[in-house]
């Protein structure tokens, strides 16, 4: 004892002579290491058989979480090499198990209602941008039933009206737009193609009427709301911070407008007898016998446009970077119109896109590589065991998908890192094949809201899978390849060094997005 207080005196004298402010300082540094000690050694002494490997980590809460942020799927990538398809990693405090491949897509992703919730890890996020009562501020039934009134403006008919709407507005915004001024110039596509997107699905989708009261302004505030998105609003959604009081703005600007087109709607009444996506909710009615609230409709329709505009602007500008970085394929899509369609381009229909295979290829090929979410969470909501596995998965722990894995996963693709549009050709040596066959054997399934694809055989799931795949599938696809063949028509484009190198990735939201400014050089053609 004499010779511990003959250690521990000099210290406990020295320590008391400090600042109370090098004291609490001290206090603080002492506490972390000690909690790093216990963390470490939780992770080497307490494992536990029957769940996931952990990744390791040095610090508890924050875990993982920041070599996540940084770059999702390289840390996808590198956890996969280590620890194989499933495992655990802290996220913000959580513990979040990933199962990667076409079985773990399946595994979360067509996860029974009693196992797996979206609602319960979505609606913070989701609430404040679209509003209240809609999405996953309701339960699942309703939001199926939902899903179900949206799709009237997701038909045949419907898309065969689009496509000259959507062309002739990608014409005029070019015309109009002051960066495309002159003959050629420099410009930071991404911003031009979250405009292009707004305009060409507000007025399809929701009529001339909503399409004349947007402008570049609106474009703007659906990207406030896109920050909304942020992954730290799973944590602080309800914090005055900037980008949630541009969120909460923009939320109250848009929607607005929509109640101002309803009440006028509802004064005049529908007497040129349009059936528009509006007017269909305005008159639907839920299985209970409710009508569906005015305040619903608007927030419904943020939610329609805003569920193509995140993914449908992102992709735009990536395929536009992408067609910069090889100037032959932008040639090659301008040629396959020529020879389908006729030397003098005539107007572009519905039944055109069939005859463009390469421009359809365009839109698969970057979707593979740029994925629009490249993390999709769900809540356990019950003890899930792994099929094949001993490995049973807790409520303690939330699911994640990461689709983008497979879709890059050389084993499904050769040469995955490649953006190579002929690859979906079926004789093209490095063609899919495994993703072509799977689709064709696609289980569907009637969640509420008529047939989809559950996807539970792909390596390919740009769109999600299971009850919650994206109902606007089929919109976009159409949307993107009409903007696609437009532009073609009316430029040529090139990185402005001439390389073939291609722009970084954005991840601040959950969205994944070219890194700004992402600047390409255009050239009008005589057309």
């Amino acid at each position: 004892m004499g010779v511990l207080e003959e250690f521990t005196g000099p210290l406990s004298q020295q320590f008391s002579q400090l600042s109370t402010a090098s004291q609490a300082g001290i206090a603080v540094v002492g506490v972390v290491l000690i909690s790093v000690i216990v963390n470490v050694l939780q992770q080497i002494l307490f494992k536990n058989p029957n769940e996931p490997p952990v990744v390791f980590h040095w610090f508890p809460i924050i875990g993982s979480t920041i070599t996540y942020g940084m770059d999702p799927p390289r840390f996808f990538h590198e956890m996969r090499a280590k620890y194989g398809d499933i495992f655990t990693f802290i996220l913000l405090g959580k513990k979040t198990t990933v199962y990667v491949g076409p079985a773990g897509n399946d595994f979360i992703l067509n996860g029974k209602l009693k196992d797996v919730s979206a609602e319960d890890i979505y609606t913070v996020l989701t609430t404040p941008v679209f509003g209240k009562d809609v999405v996953y501020d309701c339960p699942n039934s309703k939001l199926m039933e939902q899903k179900k009134f949206m799709k009237v403006a997701l038909t045949t008919p419907a898309f065969q009206k689009y496509v000259p709407i959507i062309a002739d507005e990608v014409t005029s915004y070019f015309k109009k737009c002051p960066d495309f001024k002159g003959q050629s110039g420099v410009a930071n596509i991404p911003k031009n193609m979250a405009e292009l997107t707004i305009f060409t699905a507000s007025h399809s989708l929701q009529g001339k009427e909503v399409r004349s009261r947007f402008d570049e302004g609106i474009a703007a505030l659906y990207h406030d709301l896109d920050m909304g998105f942020t992954p730290v609003n799973f944590m602080l959604h309800w914090v005055p911070l900037p980008w949630n009081a541009r969120r909460d703005r923009a939320q109250r600007t848009i929607a607005n407008i929509y109640m101002d087109i309803i009440k006028e709607r509802r004064a005049k009444g529908n007497n040129d007898g349009s059936e528009d996506i509006m007017w269909h909710l305005m008159n639907a009615t839920y299985k209970n016998g409710v009508k569906v609230p005015d305040h619903e409709v608007a927030h419904m329709l943020i939610a329609l446009l805003m569920a193509g505009q995140h993914s449908s602007s992102s992709t735009s500008a990536w395929i536009m970077l992408r067609l910069a970085s090889r100037p032959d394929i932008t040639e090659a899509l301008y040629r396959e119109q020529v020879e389908a369609l006729g030397e003098d381009l005539p107007p572009l229909t519905y039944e055109d896109l069939a005859k463009l295979p390469l421009n359809q290829n365009i839109i698969k090929e970057t979707l593979r590589l740029h994925a629009p979410i490249h993390s999709i969470l769900r809540a356990v909501k019950s003890p899930m065991q792994v099929p094949g596995t001993k490995y049973v998965v807790p409520t303690s722990h939330q699911l994640l998908a990461a689709a983008g894995v497979s879709a890059t996963d050389p084993k499904y693709f050769p040469e995955p890192d490649l953006w190579e549009p002929t690859r979906w050709n079926k004789d093209s040596p490095i063609a899919p094949s495994v993703v072509q066959d799977a689709a064709a054997e696609e289980e569907k399934i009637d969640y509420g809201y008529g047939l989809v694809s559950k996807g539970a055989n792909s390596p390919y799931l740009p769109f999600g899978a299971g009850r919650h795949r994206c109902i606007g599938e089929q919109f976009a696809n159409l949307q993107l390849q009409v903007i696609t063949a437009m532009i073609v028509r009316m430029f040529k484009f090139r990185n402005v060094d001439g390389s073939n190198r291609v722009i970084g990735t954005d991840y601040a939201s959950l969205f994944s997005r070219p890194l700004e400014p992402a600047n390409i050089h255009w050239e009008k053609r005589n057309w």
